[in-house]
């Protein structure tokens, strides 16, 4: 009977338990719907953020204070749930450390460096596309770099029927004359593989330290960084509508916090590239609900959104369709 151990032994059979629940494929896809539904509501709230908050669409400065303050409500959030949860702090050990700052480096704030920095002279529909390559990267790299999986044929095939849906919905809305820039897509696609990178550490870190205490505090780091370095270059946060700007902040810190704890979670107990392939799913969640919102994407049809959303589905069925189990599929960590 549990009621006999220790905290620390309830804590790890708890852990155990959602470990089984997190690696099953009913687990799996209940999780990253969930994940994909909240970061798919990321796109048209960071529009409706920049009304609410007065920042300009070139004011670089004011938007990367406004990522940065969301990143330490997402981390505050997180260590107090959890902290409240376990019924002890969610303080990091001298070990732990080292990782957390590495994290927060690639996830929080060179991604956001170069996202918003190339946000600023590229389009959003190409900006979508390349940072979906963002799944296919991280597969790439936990196969080739990390070493951590095998790369199959079937990776492969179900990476690019994803991206193929994503970047066909994109194309499909995109307007004449748009081209790519070194300074614009150039950086979108730098932020692309520093979010990949961050994916491919957090499914080797998380194997030996707690997921949701190194999501936690590298997100308080990094936003903390991102907050410091933004307010210095001039950017401001004054909210044009308090109320309704304070509800967006604190939902998008609920993202934020919310999946990718949980995204972490998946991470530490499947292989990447079953999870990640995913992640094909944010755009399409964000399109989904940026027409509802925003009134937006009227220009796409809805043919054509329902072949790119069955080119996505038929994606993740490929990656993750039951096959017999071989040496190919999985390798230790090198």
């Amino acid at each position: 009977m549990t009621s006999s151990l220790t905290p620390e032994q309830r804590d790890r059979v708890e852990k155990k338990g959602f470990d089984r629940l997190f690696a099953s494929l009913p687990g799996l896809l209940a999780t990253c719907a969930v994940c994909c539904f909240l970061w798919g509501s990321a796109f048209p709230s960071i529009k409706i953020g920049y009304r609410l908050f007065g920042i300009p669409g070139d004011d670089v400065s004011s938007q990367m204070l406004f990522a940065g303050v969301r990143f330490i409500i997402a981390g505050v959030m997180v260590i107090i749930g959890m902290s409240a949860a376990r019924k002890k702090p969610l303080v990091p050990r001298k070990r732990d450390v080292r990782s957390i700052l590495l994290l927060a480096l690639f996830q929080t704030v060179l991604q956001y460096v170069f996202f918003y920095r190339g946000l600023s002279q590229a389009s959003g529909v190409t900006s979508s596309i390349v940072t979906a390559s963002s799944n296919f990267i991280a597969i790439l790299l936990s196969c080739l770099l990390f070493r951590t999986e095998r790369l199959t044929a079937r990776k492969i095939l179900g990476c690019a029927a994803g991206f193929g849906g994503v970047a066909l919905i994109n194309i499909a809305g995109m307007g004449a004359g748009e081209t790519l820039t070194l300074g614009g897509e150039g950086m979108i696609l730098l932020a692309a593989v520093a979010g990949a990178m961050s994916t491919c550490l957090i499914g080797v870190l998380g194997k030996h330290h707690d997921p949701v205490m190194l999501s936690g505090w590298q997100f308080l780091a990094g936003g903390t960084v991102l907050a410091i370095a933004a307010a210095a270059a001039g950017g401001r946060f004054s909210p044009a509508e308090p109320l309704p700007a304070l509800a967006l902040i604190v939902y998008m810190g609920f993202i934020s916090a919310m999946a990718y704890s949980l995204w972490s979670r998946l991470l530490a107990v499947n292989p990447v590239s079953r999870v990640t392939v995913f992640g094909f799913m944010n755009p399409m969640f964000g399109f989904l609900l940026s027409m509802v919102l925003l009134d937006e994407g009227s220009m796409v049809n809805p043919g054509v959104a329902a072949l790119a959303l069955a080119l996505v589905c038929m994606g993740i069925i490929i990656v993750n369709i039951p096959v017999r189990r071989t040496h190919a599929d999985s390798v230790p960590n090198r």
